[in-house]
């Protein structure tokens, strides 16, 4: 996936991409955008790995899902939440 792409799925500029994307330790953007950008990404089967969760390499990351979740479920609302609360968390 690119930039434009998914800047288009979670309805954010390219721009925005890019910036998030040149984040160093912390991702830079307000609440709204990382839940739209979090949202994009559940929803293209793409599953984020939080901190000291399971993962073969360890640490924070990212790997496809087994199975796309259907909208409203509730495996997006906590992320999508946990991207909230961290964005907060980071403020």
């Amino acid at each position: 996936m690119d930039q434009r792409e998914l800047a288009e799925l979670s309805s954010l500029s390219v721009a925005t991409i890019q910036r998030m994307e040149a984040s160093e330790a912390m991702i830079r953007g307000n609440v709204d955008s990382l839940m739209k950008l979090v949202s994009a990404l559940d929803a293209a089967g793409i599953e984020l790995i939080g901190e000291g969760a399971a993962s073969a390499s360890g640490g924070r990351g990212v790997r496809l899902k087994n199975e796309l979740p259907s909208r409203g479920n509730h495996h997006e609302d906590k992320l999508v939440a946990d991207a909230a609360r961290g964005a907060r968390a980071r403020t």
